[in-house]
This record gives structure tokens, C-alpha cells and sequence, in this order.
């Protein structure tokens, strides 16, 4: 078995894994990180999104071994102590989340999308968050969670 390493969430981690191990299934059975959620196994729903070095991807499409070297970010990885991520206080505050299940991957879409476009239109947030399927919410308060973590992020 291949043995790897990355940082995930600011730790060093190294495990060996299977060649067909998933990286999602190493943060969450390996690491116990459960905030990434699995849904549809095919990419098709978004919850499982992470940073993989501030991209967003979806960690259901990566294999470990290809995270070998990189840094990870999962949802528990955007808190700080106790404080919540400018994102995270957002979607409390606009109501982007009822049932929570996308919630994880949708905030991991947005912080892929602020960390690479800080001021982005609403188009581009539709975009980088079509990915991601909530059965609840109907989109419209997770578009205006984004815009007003944009806002804050940028000291508006």
C-alpha cells in the first residue's frame, strides 16, 4: 500500500492507503472528520466538496494517492476555536441551510470561489455553486449567504 501525506486542516497527516481509497473516504473513516458529507457517490451532488490547495473538488472524484503532498481543507478545517468563518456566519444568518445535509459542501464551494474571486456577481456564484444540489433551500438564501461573506470578507 502507497504510504502519503498531506496537511489537512493545518495538520500533517501520513496513512498508508489503498490505491483505490477515496479522498473522501480517508477524511471521513480515517481522519473522522464528518462534516464531509457522502451523498451521491457519482460527483452529482456536491456535499462531499473540500479545498484540495484552495481549489474546491469534489473529494468523492479523488483518490488519496492523489492528495499525496497536498493541503486539505475541510469544513472543520474554516472555524477558528470558536469563531466561525465569515462564510459559516452567513449561511446562519440568511438562512442558507434548513436541513444541512449540502451545507458543508456548499460553504467549501463558496470559500473555493471567494479565495479565487473575493468580489464575485451573482452569475458567478450561481456558477460556483451549480455543482452543489439542495433539495430545501431553493438557492436564493445560499446566493445571498455568499454575497454578504463576500461583502464582509472584503470589509464592506
Amino acid at each position: 500500500m502507497p504510504s502519503i501525506q498531506l496537511t489537512v486542516n493545518g495538520e500533517t497527516v501520513r496513512r498508508e492507503v489503498e490505491n483505490r481509497t477515496l479522498l473522501v473516504e480517508l477524511i471521513r473513516r480515517d481522519l473522522g472528520l464528518t462534516g464531509t458529507h457522502v451523498g451521491c457517490d457519482t460527483s452529482q451532488c456536491g456535499c462531499c466538496t473540500v479545498l484540495l490547495d484552495g481549489a474546491a473538488v469534489k473529494a468523492c472524484t479523488v483518490l488519496a494517492v492523489q492528495a499525496d503532498g497536498a493541503s486539505v481543507t475541510t469544513i472543520e478545517g474554516l472555524a477558528r476555536g470558536e469563531a466561525l468563518h465569515p462564510i459559516q456566519e452567513a449561511f446562519i444568518e440568511c438562512h442558507g441551510l434548513q436541513c444541512g445535509y449540502c451545507t458543508p459542501g456548499m460553504i467549501m464551494s463558496a470559500a473555493g470561489l471567494l479565495a479565487a474571486n473575493p468580489s464575485p456577481t451573482e452569475a458567478e456564484i450561481e456558477h460556483a455553486i451549480e455543482g452543489n444540489l439542495c433539495r430545501c433551500t431553493g438557492y436564493g438564501s445560499i446566493v445571498d449567504s455568499v454575497r454578504l461573506a463576500a461583502g464582509r470578507m472584503a470589509g464592506k
